[in-house]
C-alpha cells in the first residue's frame, strides 16, 4: 500500500519571552556538536539499507525466546529465563541507552517492526485522531502508573506468566495501531516506554538535527518526513526541519537515507543540553517526570526493610490487611509528593517572576529530569549488579548446566552503594545546573533569578536527600 504524503508541522514558534527575559546570546540553542556523519564509517552504516534491520533481526530474535519463556518456561521467577533477560538485563539498561543515545531502542524494538508489518499488509492508514495528539502523553502518564500498580497488586514482575501477559497485551495493541492508523502511531502516542524514552532522551549525548539553511533551499517537499519510494517517512511523525529536542527521534536514519542534499546531522552535544532550551514546556511531560521520581521512591521503598514494618504497623493500627489497599495509598502518596513539592515550588517562583503556576511548573520540570533519571539508574542498577549472574544462570539451563544456589550477584553491595551514590551526585549536579540555566536564560535581574531559582534548589535537594537515605539501606532481590 502507497504511503500516504503527510503534510510536515509548521517550523516552531519563537520563544515566549516576556519583557524580563533576557536577550542575550543564552537565547540561542548551544553550539552544535562534532557531527558524526563527517566519520565515513558511520555515515556508510546510517545510509545503509541494512540499518537498523541488522539490528532489529537479533533484538526480534531475543524478543522470542523472552515471550516464549515467560508464557511456557518454568512458572518461577527465579528460573525463568525470560524473567530474567527481561527484568535483570534489559530493564536497567534500557535507560543507559537513552541517556546514551537517546530514543535509538525505539529503532530496533520488535513493537516498531510488529506494526510496520501490520500496516504494510492490512493496514488502513487512517490519520492519527486528534484527541491522541492532544492527550496521548496523558495516556502514557495513566499506563505507566498503571503497570507500575499492577505489578505490585498483582506481582507482574515476580511472575513469568504476568509478565508474559502484559507483553501479548502490549503487542495487541501494537497491532491494532498498526492495522488502523499511519505510521508508528502506538510508539509515539500510546507507549509507556517510549514517553520514558522521549524524557530520558532530552539528557541524552547525541542528538538528530536538520541544517537549516540547507533546508531552506530543499526542493524536495520534505521528502525526509514523507519519504519516497525507497524510504519510508519518519515514524514518530517528527519533521527533521523543525526539531527542538530529541524526545520523538529514534534514530532509525530514515530522514537521512531519503535526505537528496546531506542536510541531516548526527551530533555529539552535552547532556542535559536540550534541557536549558525548550521554547515550549509541556505540562504533561513536567508532570511525567516528577510521577517516575515517585515511581522510583515506591519502588525503593516497598524494598526495604522497613516496609515490612509499616505494613505490620498499618496492621496493627487500623486492622487493614490487604495489601492492594495499603499499597495503593502508599502508591498514591509517593506519587503525588514530588508533584505537589514542584507545584509548591512553582507556586512561590510565581511570586517572584511573570510567570503563573502553571508555567513555572511545566518550565521547570524538566530541570528534575537529570535527578529522575540518576534516581531510576541507581535502582536499576541494584538489579543488574546484584542479581546479574542470573541472566546467565537461567540462559544456560536451558541447555542443561545447572547453577543451584550460586551467587547471583557480579559485585559486592558496597561497590553498587558506591555507583549508585556516584549517579545520584551526577544526577544532583545535573538538575541543580539545568535549573540555573533555565533561570538564567529566562530572566534578566540578578534578583528575579535568585528568586525564582531557590524554591526550585531547595526541592532537588530535597528529593536527592531522600533518595540517598533510601539508597543507604539494604534492598530485597527481585529474583
Amino acid at each position: 500500500m502507497a504511503t500516504p504524503t503527510l503534510t510536515p508541522p509548521p517550523p516552531a514558534d519563537l520563544p515566549d519571552l516576556d519583557p524580563d527575559v533576557d536577550p542575550g546570546p543564552d537565547l540561542t540553542p548551544p553550539r552544535p556538536g562534532r557531527n558524526l556523519m563527517t566519520i565515513p564509517w558511520v555515515a556508510r552504516t546510517l545510509r545503509s539499507g541494512w540499518y537498523p534491520k541488522i539490528l532489529q533481526i537479533p533484538v526480534a530474535a531475543v524478543f522470542g525466546l523472552v515471550a516464549y519463556q515467560l508464557l511456557v518456561g518454568p512458572d518461577s521467577a527465579h528460573d525463568n529465563a525470560g524473567t530474567a533477560l527481561m527484568w535483570v538485563l534489559w530493564w536497567p539498561v534500557i535507560p543507559i541507552v537513552f541517556v546514551l543515545l537517546g530514543r535509538f531502542w525505539c529503532a530496533v524494538c520488535p513493537f516498531g517492526a510488529i506494526s510496520d508489518f501490520v500496516q504494510r499488509w492490512v493496514g488502513v492508514n487512517r490519520p492519527v485522531p486528534n484527541f491522541l495528539k492532544n492527550y496521548g502523553i496523558w495516556i502514557i502518564d495513566a499506563s505507566f502508573l498503571a503497570i507500575t500498580w499492577a505489578d505490585h497488586v498483582w506481582g507482574v514482575v515476580e511472575s513469568p506468566w504476568g509478565s508474559g501477559v502484559l507483553l501479548l497485551i502490549l503487542t495487541t495493541a501494537v497491532i491494532a495501531s498498526g492495522a488502523l492508523f499511519q505510521r508508528r502511531t502506538f510508539c509515539r502516542y500510546l507507549c509507556f516506554l517510549g514517553g520514558l524514552s522521549g524524557n530520558y532522551a532530552r539528557v541524552g549525548m547525541v542528538e538528530l538535527r536538520a541544517d537549516t539553511g540547507i533546508c531552506k533551499t530543499c526542493k524536495a517537499r520534505a521528502v525526509c518526513y514523507n519519504g519516497n519510494d525507497k524510504v519510508a517517512g519518519c515514524p514518530l511523525f517528527t519533521f527533521p526541519r523543525t526539531m527542538e529536542d530529541s524526545a520523538n527521534c529514534n534514530l532509525c536514519a530514515n530522514c537521512i537515507k531519503a535526505c537528496p542534499n546531506d542536510a541531516i546531522q548526527v551530533r555529539l552535544r552535552k547532556p542535559t543540553s536540550e534541557l536549558w532550551f525548550i521554547t515550549k514546556p509541556k505540562l504533561e511531560q513536567s508532570y511525567l517526570a516528577m510521577a517516575i521520581m515517585g515511581i522510583v521512591l515506591i519502588q525503593n521503598i516497598t524494598m526495604l526493610e522497613v516496609w515490612n514494618d509499616f505494613l505490620a504497623w498499618i496492621e496493627s493500627t487500623t486492622g487493614i490487611t490487604s495489601y492492594a489497599v495499603i499499597f495503593t495509598a502508599a502508591f498514591a502518596v509517593a506519587v503525588t509528593v514530588p508533584v505537589a513539592l514542584l507545584a509548591l515550588a512553582s507556586r512561590v517562583a510565581a511570586g517572584a517572576n511573570l510567570e503563573d503556576t502553571k508555567m513555572n511548573f511545566a518550565r521547570f520540570g524538566y530541570a528534575l529530569i537529570p535527578l529522575d533519571v540518576a534516581g531510576h539508574l541507581a535502582h536499576n542498577l541494584f538489579h543488574l549488579l546484584a542479581e546479574g549472574k542470573s541472566v546467565f544462570y537461567t540462559v544456560a539451563a536451558l541447555f542443561g548446566r545447572q547453577s543451584a544456589g550460586a551467587d547471583a550477584a557480579l559485585v559486592s553491595t558496597g561497590t553498587i552503594q558506591v555507583l549508585q551514590f556516584v549517579l545520584l551526585a551526577l544526577g544532583l549536579a545535573g538538575s541543580i545546573y539545568t535549573a540555573r540555566r533555565i533561570a538564567h536564560r529566562r530572566y534578566r535581574t540578578v534578583a528575579r533569578r535568585r528568586a525564582t531559582l531557590a524554591p526550585f534548589l531547595v526541592i532537588i535537594v530535597l528529593l536527592g536527600a531522600i533518595n540517598v537515605w533510601m539508597f543507604l539501606l539494604p534492598m530485597a532481590h527481585r529474583m
